[in-house]
């Protein structure tokens, strides 16, 4: 199977997003069209936008990249609490068709202000579950006509979505993309989602994972397509490995610098409580996995950085594809110059089959 390369886009509403160095604008149209336009040109196949309250609304940056590019495939993010799932099926399918077919879709299940837009969260059993339902739902609507569906937290009836979603090959509708580590969110991931997103865990630990997801599929008797894997990480690339090294290291001392002493496992998923634990194992673990960052404010695929040259990191990325990773999400910072490093130093050691 082929391998997928996206990038990062920071939908952020304030500037300076883990070490970013564009204020002015930052987070402008033409900005962010900067980004996307830089991913089309350097191999990438597109970026993942994120979410969350107090963000710009991720749909709507979504579809206005869309609108100024031509390849580029937006890889967005969205919580079930705040959408009602026949109106983002009907959203998604309409960008979908509009762009002849590069929507995809994050499923977001994590924490936020769910209060600020009139959601409740309840215990994670319940967001978990209305997470099944709302892709469940989602799917149906892609793919069928008049649908009635009654469920505990939603329910529609009679709905048939219009326009449909662009059908390709074996492309039935846009890939939904889900993430999670709790037992609760990996039932979903097995029955539900066609990508399972990881965070940058080391080899071992990636490998019982998908071990472990592909025997749930098989026991909960999944009737999908078999479930794809997909990383997200930070990879922090330089010409040399001692520069690499030297440039992590340095900017692993200023976020030192800004760090305010508390809990990191206080309010963190399962998911990232697992990253956190790295630090403990070593600050190196396999060839290059650093996991310091993550002892100072990195969150998320900050937490850990795959560091060196683009021959180390591509011969790191290799090692997870032989596993079965096949959808990558990377990115570093300033991210509008790391598009264009990685596009033309890493990329081209992945996409054409030169050894690492």
């Amino acid at each position: 199977m082929s391998l997928q390369f996206l990038w990062y886009i920071p939908n952020q509403a304030e500037p300076g997003h883990r070490g970013d160095d564009v204020v002015d604008n930052h987070n402008s149209l033409d900005t962010l069209t900067s980004h996307a336009r830089a991913l089309e040109e350097h191999g990438w196949g597109g970026a993942l936008i994120g979410t969350g309250w107090g963000r710009p609304d991720t749909f709507t940056v979504a579809a206005a990249l869309a609108a100024r590019t031509t390849t580029f495939q937006p890889l967005i993010a969205i919580r079930p609490g705040y959408w009602h799932p026949a109106n983002f099926a009907s959203a998604a399918a309409t960008l979908d068709h509009l762009t002849g077919g590069r929507v995809m879709v994050n499923i977001v299940s994590g924490r936020d202000n769910l209060a600020a837009y009139g959601d409740s969260e309840g215990d994670q059993s319940h967001r978990y579950a209305r997470t099944r339902e709302f892709m469940r739902i989602v799917r149906r609507l892609w793919t069928e006509e008049n649908v009635t569906y009654q469920g505990e937290h939603f329910s529609v009836t009679g709905s048939t979505v219009v326009p449909r979603p662009v059908v390709r090959g074996e492309r039935r509708h846009p890939r939904l993309y889900f993430g999670g580590a709790s037992e609760a969110a990996e039932r979903v991931a097995a029955t539900e989602a066609d990508v399972q997103l990881f965070w940058g865990e080391p080899l071992d630990d990636i490998a019982e994972r998908i071990d472990r997801l592909k025997r749930l599929s098989d026991r909960l008797g999944r009737e999908l397509p078999p479930l794809e894997f997909g990383l997200r990480v930070t990879t922090l690339v330089r010409d040399t490995t001692e520069q690499a090294w030297a440039d992590a290291e340095a900017k692993v001392a200023r976020m030192a610098e800004g760090a305010i002493a508390r809990d990191p496992n206080r309010h963190a998923a399962v998911g990232q409580q697992r990253l956190l634990r790295l630090a403990a194992r070593g600050e190196v673990l396999d060839d290059n996995l650093y996991t310091t960052p993550g002892k100072f404010g990195g969150g998320g695929a900050g937490t850990t950085w795959l560091v060196g040259s683009a021959e180390d990191v591509a011969r790191s990325l290799r090692k997870y594809a032989a596993l079965g990773i096949t959808h990558f999400v990377l990115s570093d910072t300033p991210y509008l110059p790391e598009i264009r490093r990685q596009g033309e130093r890493l990329l081209p050691l992945l996409t054409a089959g030169r050894p690492a």
